[in-house]
């Protein structure tokens, strides 16, 4: 594939990311941001294998900001026991990745999926109409934090 095909999946990939952004409730949201932080990590083990060291930074880097905006979009003011214990979560899986991008360690890389797929797995188990009482404020978090 040349490098201009190559652009142009690309651009077309991004087109389609968008466009499932544009029409995702703020439940669906969240399961792409975590989706997306799985895959990002996956790729980054993957390339600390072969190393790929620029490569590894940049998903690493990717994953990290993607938790980083699942932080975001919690609602301290729905429940505020259950918000602080997920940012606490968050803030420590993005203080491992940051430690397994230092000593490219794919050990570290899979406790934090295997913490974030748990956390999946609950969040999957929520009924997909419950997003209808997500608060406003929620919502306006999900949209800068995917912006």
């Amino acid at each position: 594939m040349s490098y201009s095909a190559g652009r142009a999946t690309q651009a077309y990939a991004n087109m389609g990311v968008q466009s499932k952004l544009a029409a995702a409730s703020p439940y669906r949201l969240i399961q792409m941001l975590m989706d997306g932080a799985l895959d990002r990590m996956a790729i980054a083990k993957g390339q600390i294998v072969r190393k790929e060291i620029a490569n590894k930074t940049q998903s690493i880097t990717r994953a990290i900001g993607i938790i980083d905006g699942l932080r975001m979009s919690l609602d301290h003011s729905v429940n505020p026991d259950l918000s602080n214990n997920l940012e606490n979560l968050y803030d420590y899986m993005n203080r491992r990745l940051l430690l397994a991008n230092i000593n490219n360690d794919c050990e570290i890389i899979d406790e934090v999926i295997g913490l974030l797929r748990e956390l999946k797995e609950a969040w999957d188990a929520i009924p997909p109409q419950m997003d209808q009482g997500m608060s406003e404020s929620a919502q306006q978090r999900m949209a800068v934090a995917n912006a």
